[in-house]
């Protein structure tokens, strides 16, 4: 346990808990990491994780996928200065620039408009409303980029907004989510033009490799206008992702992680609170549940950080194999069992084959997920799993329904094909006096000790 740990379980007896403290655990204690290692090979077994590469909620700060409720939002109504992690300056947003393309063999140009300039090195199209009639004489023409001279087409799609603008947007299938749809229905390019660290790729050129994102707007937009190529900016309302964790602006990148399939284990989950199975308290919850439940996006599992479950997934490399290597993957439950698995799926001697387990981290919320089992001995059936599975109630912050809840109902329902509580009450937050939550980084916190015994005012 660690010393966090200890102090909480202090708070706890000072508060007089009444528990049985016998039966503390620790999400990374050994028996909890086995079964933990059991339910993620269980559930590549079934098909329920898989590995893709897909456009991830990114903390550059943190260097590490996050999930989507682990993203905070905040608006902006115009230009606004923001402390950004890893700069020294604030950062202003709130800005829409517009610039030109050329369209290819005509005097012509269609202005695109964007937040975000600095990743136009990106872009692999251009998008306008198949009913705009600004650009109907340019469908299927193609511009030129003024940076990199690829050609680029202008496609047609009902998911332009003509009225946000000026009706044409650049597309950057690698660093925007609506982009990345358009890329799968258009069949376009992806190519990454900032790295992990926040940093430009060296596919934009020597004059933007290695400068921050932030920096590299302005840069861009100069670049830009030297070639009279930019067409202004003006105030723009806009929402911002927030890393929860860090506090910085989320950037979306193109990566190669693992996945939870979240679809049909969350039909089951509305359907225990349809059919009674499963009571929320207070009721109102109940519609929070469905309405998020029922446009649940795949839950991306993969963390870059130092701490937490490794994943025990194991990347194979064959004999003279012409295959590339990211592409064959197996799971175990331990290296030996994953070097057989891998032996029976390629026809090998397993002494012919070579693993690399991925050093990639669980998300913390996967374990936790699980605890309502785990913590009673599963996989093993445990006398006390026998005895007190399923739990009766759950009692939890209001805060933690999709975090936390419904990951235990989605996966306590999978696993061991009970749900692990019949109830969920949901107790109300105590929050400072802006209406905030306490949380460390806001550093907002009060520690109950000093409730109890008192603290001085500094």
């Amino acid at each position: 346990m660690s010393r966090k740990g200890e102090e909480i379980y202090h708070q706890l007896r000072r508060l007089g808990a009444s528990l049985d403290w016998s039966r503390a655990c620790f999400t990374m204690d050994p028996g909890f990491s086995r079964a933990v290692t059991e339910a993620f090979v269980t559930l590549c077994d079934s098909d329920l994780i898989y590995r893709s590469e897909n456009l991830v909620n990114w903390s550059c700060a943190l260097q590490s996928a996050i999930s989507d409720i682990e993203v905070e939002t905040k608006d902006v109504s115009g230009p606004t200065m923001m402390s950004v992690p890893g700069y020294e300056n604030k950062v202003e947003f709130g800005n829409m620039f517009t610039f030109a393309y050329t369209v290819e063999g005509c005097d012509s140009e269609v202005p695109v408009s964007t937040t975000r300039p600095e990743t136009m090195l990106g872009d692999v199209a251009v998008a306008v409303h198949p009913d705009d009639p600004r650009y109907q004489a340019f469908h299927g023409q193609w511009c030129r980029h003024p940076f990199t001279n690829r050609l680029i087409p202008i496609i047609t799609d009902t998911i332009v907004d003509m009225e946000l603008g000026t009706g044409a947007v650049k597309v950057t299938p690698a660093h925007d989510f609506i982009d990345f749809h358009l890329s799968q229905r258009h069949s376009l390019l992806r190519p990454s033009v900032i790295r992990g660290d926040g940093t430009m790729e060296p596919l934009c050129g020597q004059w933007l490799e290695g400068v921050k994102r932030f920096d590299a707007r302005q840069l861009v937009v100069n670049a830009l206008a030297e070639k009279k190529l930019f067409r202004g900016k003006k105030n723009h309302t806009m929402t911002l992702p927030i890393c929860s964790r860090s506090g910085d602006i989320i950037e979306p990148l193109l990566k190669k992680q693992w996945f939870v399939r979240c679809d049909t284990m969350a039909l089951k989950a509305i359907q225990a609170v349809e059919d009674g199975q499963l009571e929320i308290i207070p009721s109102h919850y109940t519609k929070t549940w469905a309405n998020w439940l029922s446009s649940i996006s795949d839950w991306c599992i993969s963390r870059q950080l130092w701490w937490g479950h490794q994943i025990p997934a194991y990347q194979v490399e064959l004999p003279s194999s012409t295959t590339k290597e990211e592409e064959l993957w197996v799971w175990g439950k331990s290296e030996k069992e994953a070097r057989q698995r891998a032996a029976v799926k390629y026809g090998l001697n397993p002494d012919d084959i070579s693993l690399r387990q991925d050093p990639d981290v669980l998300d913390t919320w996967f374990s936790s997920a699980l605890f309502p089992f785990t913590m009673l001995g599963w996989p093993e059936k445990s006398s006390d799993f026998l005895r007190f599975y399923p739990n009766s109630v759950l009692e939890t912050g209001s805060d933690l329904i999709f975090f936390w809840v419904a990951r235990m109902v989605m996966l306590g329902s999978e696993l061991t094909g009970q749900l692990p509580f019949r109830q969920v009450l949901f107790h109300s937050l105590v929050r400072d006096k802006y209406g905030r939550k306490m949380s460390k980084s806001l550093g907002n916190v009060i520690d109950p000790l000093d409730v109890i015994h008192g603290v001085s005012l500094k």
